[in-house]
């Protein structure tokens, strides 16, 4: 749930007459989420946002499903993914269901020919390898390894890496993603308690506004396909804007863990919420400190929600064999816990370097074609002991 921001120039009132140096009117632009009960913004723009000039093509691009319905737990080796060129083209999904889609990129190239517009859904991007800059008709963002770049639907971008050696675990979301409710006061101010707070938050600093007429390709995403949509001014002609729907990033090391004296379950890693899902980030940190304290987590009957753990960097305790990249899925209805030898070397343990993502879905997952290419087929006997 981000807070308030203003970036550039706006009129002292919305809804009134806000005038260029030449007397004709900027087009102001209401861009709200959840009809006009979420968080909205106010922008002002060179042009009319509605100059659509044509429709060169429409193709689907939804996930094709392997798998719909399992008890299977996986392991996928996310490195294996392929790179490729174009930002679009890179992006595999892994794992989906009606209300996310969880996929892995390795984008080799700027977004130079097109701009980027996902209506179907949020869009959290987790910078696992790569830095560059996040380009929005809303203004710019500074990204590098760790960082989550949180986008909201509909918002028009372009991304720029700084080397061909990127790495993404993005999860698309049909429901608006915020901060975790309970880490917020009744005005939506981060309480004392919660593992992070605004100033970790980082909003857009730097405005691009291009007074430009001309063709620009947007592609637009909607019910899974692509429309290859040809605007006749440039998407980011933005002069102003205020609100609370705008992009924004968080590093994963700004997240402060906590601990206590026995083991903490998943939600104190809480760092993201959904009426759908949560994600948690695991982070460096300081053990249980009871004297008889047991590090490793303990076994737990998954029947709610598939979860999914995506392996940043680090030694994860509480696995035997898994290394950066690796992604593991524990559907519901199962259980799933330590790896055989896990809880005993963990005992007497003072602390961890762990990083890694987790998404907690309430509703199953589908397997994807592209996740089987990437599966350890004998995975979910790894609990088997001679």
């Amino acid at each position: 749930m981000p807070f308030y921001h203003k970036l550039g120039k706006i009129p002292p009132k919305r809804h009134t007459q806000f005038r260029k140096p030449d007397g004709s009117l900027y087009a102001e632009q209401l861009f709200g989420t959840i009809g006009f009960d979420g968080m909205s913004t106010n922008s002002y723009h060179e042009h009319r946002p509605t100059q659509v000039k044509e429709i060169r093509a429409q193709y689907n691009i939804a996930p094709k499903i392997a798998k719909e319905n399992h008890l299977h737990s996986y392991r996928l080796h996310g490195f294996k993914i392929t790179p490729e060129n174009d930002y679009l083209d890179s992006r595999k999904a892994i794992l989906t269901n009606s209300d996310c889609t969880i996929i892995l990129a390795a984008p080799k190239k700027s977004t130079k020919d097109y701009f980027y517009k996902n209506t179907d859904a949020d869009e959290l991007i987790f910078i696992h390898k790569g830095s560059g800059k996040l380009r929005t008709m809303l203004g710019n963002l500074d990204f590098k390894y760790g960082d989550y770049l949180l986008i909201p639907r509909g918002i028009i971008y372009k991304i720029d890496f700084d080397t061909k050696d990127n790495r993404l675990f993005i999860v698309e979301s049909r429901r608006p993603i915020y901060t975790p409710k309970r880490y917020r006061n009744w005005f939506g101010q981060l309480l004392e308690h919660a593992p992070f707070c605004e100033r970790d938050l980082r909003q857009p600093h730097e405005l691009e506004t291009h007074n430009q007429k001309g063709e620009f390709l947007i592609k637009v995403k909607k019910q899974d396909d692509i429309f290859e949509m040809v605007y006749a001014t440039h998407p980011f002609d933005v002069v102003g804007y205020d609100g609370f729907n705008y992009p924004y990033a968080f590093s994963i090391h700004d997240f402060e863990p906590i601990t206590g004296r026995i083991h903490q379950p998943p939600p104190v890693h809480q760092t993201f919420e959904t009426d759908a899902f949560v994600v948690c980030s695991f982070v460096p940190r300081l053990y249980d400190y009871h004297p008889n304290a047991i590090p490793a987590p303990y076994n737990h009957s998954n029947i709610d929600s598939d979860e999914v753990l995506y392996y940043v960097d680090g030694d994860f305790m509480s696995r035997n064999d898994i290394d950066a990249g690796h992604i593991s899925l524990h559907p519901a209805g199962i259980p799933h816990g330590p790896h055989p030898g896990a809880t005993e070397r963990s005992i007497g343990k003072v602390k961890t370097d762990e990083l890694a993502v987790m998404v907690d879905t309430f509703s199953p997952l589908m397997v994807t074609e592209d996740a089987l290419k990437l599966q350890d087929e004998a995975y979910y006997k790894s609990w088997i002991t001679d």
